[in-house]
């Protein structure tokens, strides 16, 4: 039996950005160059990145940075900090703050002073990507490490 390419689902995968091939790497800072205005054309921006616009052209359409395909969805993190007052406000009210909607929250019995939770919120009215607000999270004092577990 043939399958159309229209009848096969897309697979995606979460790659660490070091070890993807060079090109894709400065696909993707192309698209970043272009979206914050730092070039007026993709020409502009592809010499900058010292990119052949065929190398673009051709991974364009198939390389997003993970806030971009996070947009509009239900995303869960996972984060280990210390045990103190008031951490687990401070993590709620970056949250909210950013108008990211929370659906759970689940707080594991801290051990030796560690505490984990596992947060999910929906990204739909954010004013910031995940990304931000994960490097957000990261500044508390307190919190030790952020893992984003998956999106919806």
């Amino acid at each position: 039996m043939v399958k159309d390419k229209k009848d096969q689902k897309d697979k995606f995968y979460l790659v660490q950005e070091d070890i993807l091939p060079e090109a894709i790497r400065k696909t993707i800072r192309v698209k970043e160059i272009l979206n914050k205005g730092e070039a007026k054309t993709i020409n502009e921006a592809v010499e900058m990145m010292d990119l052949s616009r065929s190398a673009f052209y051709k991974y364009k359409d198939y390389v997003f940075p993970f806030y971009e395909v996070t947009a509009g969805k239900i995303v869960s993190i996972y984060i280990t900090m210390y045990n103190r007052p008031g951490m687990l406000s401070a993590i709620l009210t970056k949250i909210a703050d950013l108008k990211g909607s929370l659906l759970t929250i689940n707080q594991n019995i801290p051990q030796q002073g560690i505490a984990d939770v596992s947060i999910s919120f929906e990204t739909k009215d954010m004013e910031a990507s995940v990304q931000e607000l994960i490097e957000g999270l990261l500044t508390l004092p307190g919190v030790l490490r952020v893992n984003v577990l998956g999106q919806e």
